[in-house]
């Protein structure tokens, strides 16, 4: 039986369902659905180009490891990225809070095309895909370009199961 979350932009009130791809990435999937709900401050990738991620505290007991991975997301991809600390540098962890942490989980969602998972600081960032956007996509695709636009200050993106 397919399994369902909700993603919301909180502020902005939108939001999407996404289903998990657990014969695509069954390790990622169970450690999300076993640690929902999450969410954080909003963040627009500024190499990426078409994504909107919040950063957490790591939560699965064991890390998944790569699975369905890619470095070219398409629209309506949901995409979980594990960074150990010393691979953030560290303006970056300062800029979002997160230099505490021995490490992060990036939890991402890609609303348009051309997505390319590349870091000027240690080359190609795979990540797993372990949903798919079925419901809402162009709502929550505006909503995300108006956080490129607008801005991202009081934002959270939050992902709950949706039973």
């Amino acid at each position: 039986m397919p399994r369902y979350m909700t993603i919301s932009l909180e502020k902005r009130g939108v939001s999407c369902v996404a289903e998990l791809l657990d014969k695509d990435a069954p390790r990622t999937c169970e450690a999300v659905w076993n640690a929902l709900p999450q969410g954080g401050d909003i963040h627009h990738a500024k190499y990426a180009r078409n994504e909107v991620y919040a950063m957490v505290p790591r939560f699965a007991s064991q890390e998944p490891g790569q699975e369905n991975p890619t470095v070219t997301p398409i629209p309506g991809d949901v995409v979980y990225f594990s960074f150990d600390g010393g691979m953030l540098d560290r303006q970056f962890k300062e800029e979002k809070s997160i230099d505490h942490l021995p490490g992060v989980i990036d939890l991402a969602i890609f609303y348009g095309r051309n997505n390319l998972l590349i870091n000027g600081d240690v080359g190609w960032v795979p990540g797993n895909v372990y949903a798919t956007i079925v419901e809402g996509f162009d709502r929550m695709a505006e909503a995300c370009h108006d956080v490129w636009r607008s801005g991202s200050v009081g934002e959270r993106l939050t992902y709950r199961r949706r039973e």
